[in-house]
């Protein structure tokens, strides 16, 4: 087994999960390009490291993606592993940048102040991540492009409602402060995991939010590409049933267990996802 199908099959992620509606060979391209992305925000994320060595570690990441590119080889296992996939997917060296440019932002940014930038932070650490995605699944339309940027930050945005609480203990807030403002809710009663309606209210407006991107997603969609979409369709499909968990709760997020989609629920997902294409449903099974 590659280092990169280990690290994949040990994060049992909600995204390594959708590779199993692909062909073989893209499922394998998938693992590798998934475990670049989990590396380089374990890096970032470890939290117990000073900032100066992890800033230094994803700049040791970002030279060796480039030396690929150069037609070097790597040192880092993760990063060797993806040069057949770069070849055969013809896989964006920008677009890499911007992962690493999105997964760096969390050492220097703990808020953010309006939408706009949120939007950025998205783009980097989700479209991007769909954008080299979609090259891996194989497509004819250039509009799944504009799918891929609209989901991402869809299920960017789920991400950061479900992990309000996780996010807070390490004193990260991703809900924009404008947005605070706007409901009367103050910095320090989400890091103190102070539930109330405001706060209800704040996480109801950033769930519309969500659920727009999941439209856009919906709607920017080819159906003559679902077929080759299919594992981000899944992926949308799980991220869609999160979000409606969160709803149930009322966007309680500060309390345990954490929202999550259990696997026999996955499981059925999956099975509905495949049923949907294989029966010729257009319409996705989320953002409606």
């Amino acid at each position: 087994m590659s280092v990169s199908h280990a690290i994949t099959k040990k994060s049992a992620s909600n995204l390594a999960m959708a590779f199993v509606l692909l062909p073989k060979a893209r499922a394998d391209a998938m693992a590798k390009l998934y475990a670049f992305c989990r590396q380089v925000d374990d890096v970032a994320d470890e939290t117990a490291r000073p900032v100066d060595d992890r800033r230094r570690e994803l700049a040791r990441w970002r030279t060796e993606i480039r030396r690929l590119y150069e037609g070097a080889g790597a040192s880092i296992p993760v990063v060797e592993e993806l040069a057949p996939v770069i070849r055969a997917h013809k896989l964006s060296l920008g677009l890499f940048e911007e992962i690493l440019n999105g997964v760096e932002m969390d050492l220097d940014v703990s808020r953010y102040e309006t939408y706009g930038e949120l939007d950025a932070y998205c783009y980097r650490v989700a479209s991007a991540v769909g954008l080299q995605s979609i090259e891996i699944f194989g497509y004819s339309n250039p509009a799944c492009r504009d799918y891929a940027v609209h989901l991402g930050k869809a299920l960017q945005l789920t991400n950061i409602l479900r992990d309000v609480r996780n996010d807070a203990e390490r004193g990260y807030i991703y809900i924009p402060l404008a947005e605070l403002a706007r409901y009367e809710v103050s910095e320090r009663e989400i890091l103190s995991l102070n539930y109330s309606e405001r706060f209800q209210a704040l996480a109801g407006s950033v769930a519309s939010r969500a659920r727009s991107f999941y439209q856009q997603a919906r709607q920017s969609l080819p159906p003559s590409e679902r077929g080759s979409m299919i594992a981000a369709e899944l992926m949308g499909s799980v991220y869609w049933e999160l979000l409606l968990q969160l709803q149930r709760r009322r966007f309680d997020v500060f309390r345990e267990p954490r929202v999550r989609v259990s696997k026999p629920r996955k499981l059925l997902l999956i099975l509905r996802t495949w049923m949907r294409l294989k029966m010729g449903f257009e319409a996705p099974h989320y953002g409606s």
